[in-house]
């Protein structure tokens, strides 16, 4: 049997050309794959957004209160950085409908407040400390009761979704029913409360809600662990 006759160079040169070209599009089409697969990773949510912004928030309180160590002084919270973290709740609150309308436009207002002061006052220690010199600490409109009023905003979310990943079985309106009877509803009239209870039962349900969130539940149980408890 003869053997085959040798290829000329001619043939081997356009046989590489085609491997390498070859290699080149499985190389391609697997880096789009690889870019698709980030970007998916990587897309935004509401939750997403918080989780990343209050993370943030505190990687850089634990650098100043380690910066000012040697100086016996403790991290101050900067009061843009944690107003602008604030502002990003409010989607929370508008996602939950009628029920927490009261919520939402007064967290809203006490935020954009603090929003505001920093453009005056650097840290939330400066603002405590001059209502505590003139003694305006309770008095309506000042900056410590607004600032109280976020953490009670904050408190109210944070205590929600502790009751909403209790047990599947839990409905989003016993789990707002409890935060709400935990959280504020102590510091609210009759009247209040019962306009509150009563627009329980126009909350969306569990499906509704990480539907308005466009999220998966991924990280609702991070939120629960977060500084604003």
């Amino acid at each position: 049997m003869m053997p085959p006759p040798p290829r000329s160079s001619t043939t081997l040169y356009s046989q590489q050309q085609h491997e390498a070209q070859d290699d080149f599009v499985v190389e391609e089409e697997a880096t789009e794959a690889n870019m698709t697969t980030t970007t998916k990773t990587r897309a935004k949510t509401p939750l997403s957004e918080i989780v990343e912004a209050f993370e943030e928030l505190a990687k850089s309180l634990n650098s100043r209160r380690i910066r000012n160590s040697d100086k016996g002084a403790g991290g101050e919270l900067r009061l843009d950085a944690f107003s602008k973290t604030c502002s990003l709740v409010s989607v929370l609150f508008s996602c939950l409908g009628l029920a927490f309308r009261f919520a939402e436009s007064e967290y809203v207002a006490k935020v954009r407040d603090l929003v505001e002061a920093s453009k005056e006052y650097n840290t939330l220690q400066t603002i405590l400390d001059l209502d505590v010199a003139n003694g305006t600490v309770r008095t309506s409109g000042s900056h410590s009761r607004n600032l109280r009023r976020v953490r009670q905003g904050l408190d109210l979310i944070r205590a929600l979704f502790e009751q909403f990943l209790s047990t599947t079985d839990y409905s989003l309106r016993e789990a707002a029913t409890t935060a709400y009877s935990q959280v504020c509803a102590p510091y609210h009239t009759w009247a209040v409360r019962t306009a509150v209870y009563a627009g329980m039962y126009t909350l969306p349900t569990r499906d509704q809600l990480l539907l308005n969130l466009n999220e998966t539940g991924e990280y609702i149980l991070i939120i629960v662990n977060l500084s604003i408890g």
